[in-house]
């Protein structure tokens, strides 16, 4: 039986726990000014992993947050995730030596290639690639722009240099309870033959019992973030239910 993961999600702008609509920063909803305490009440509500964004980062091209990343590592007992900015080794390094467990490197996956290949061969499974698609294409800088490679290309491309795990975006379903692409999330799974972590668009507990259905096919998890903060997934419900 292949284990499914929900990674709540803590999306970090100035400081404070918020929320965007599609990536857009001036649809922001703040939820919680301590990041530090939302980290602790998912871990102790079941929450097996922690997935940080930090959105400061991804709109200036570098982690922002470093010090507040730290002391959520620090903070809980499950492994951390973190994407946002990041665009160099010494970025990858610095916030390894914080405690994360795992990076998420995406923009960098479009437009430094050389970059990205190297991280991938010396940190393996602690790096993930975060693909965030817009229309079947890859979006970079914070949602801000749409490339010209296609999702399933891309992941291809990397999985033959390393990859294991893939995070997917359809932008178009974050943050509108609109539930997710699983026909998209699924045929990423198969084009690539990894792990793909859905994000995007998960508002009920059935959205995240279709995805763990598909299991088997290389779904290991789903990020949830809006749906938990407005109370319409009950994050211990959820971690008791896709695990029976």
């Amino acid at each position: 039986m292949s284990s499914f993961i929900i990674y709540p999600a803590i999306d970090i702008r100035d400081g404070k726990c918020v929320r965007l609509v599609q990536g857009d920063y001036n649809q922001e909803t703040v939820y919680n000014d301590d990041p530090v305490q939302v980290a602790l009440s998912w871990e102790k509500q079941g929450g097996t992993y922690v997935h940080l964004v930090d959105l400061d980062g991804a709109k200036a091209g570098h982690p922002v947050n470093d010090e507040l990343i730290g002391r959520i590592a620090s903070a809980v007992n499950v492994p951390v995730q973190v994407g946002g900015g990041l665009r160099t080794v010494a970025d990858v390094e610095r916030l390894l030596g914080l405690g994360v467990s795992r990076l998420i490197i995406g923009t960098a996956a479009i437009e430094d290639r050389a970059f990205t290949e190297e991280v991938l061969g010396r940190y393996g499974d602690k790096v993930a690639i975060g693909i965030d698609a817009r229309n079947g294409y890859v979006a970079t800088r914070g949602w801000l722009e749409t490339s010209e490679v296609q999702a399933e290309v891309l992941a291809k491309e990397l999985a033959a240099f390393g990859a294991e795990t893939f995070i997917f975006t359809d932008i178009s379903r974050d943050g509108m309870m609109q539930g997710p692409n699983v026909e998209a999330i699924v045929s990423l799974a198969k084009a690539s033959g990894r792990t793909v972590i859905a994000s995007g668009g998960v508002s009920v507990m059935d959205d995240l019992l279709r995805l763990s259905k598909h299991a088997e096919d290389g779904v290991g998890g789903a990020i949830v973030g809006k749906a938990l903060y407005t109370g319409s997934i009950d994050l211990s419900e959820a971690v008791r239910a896709v695990n029976k």
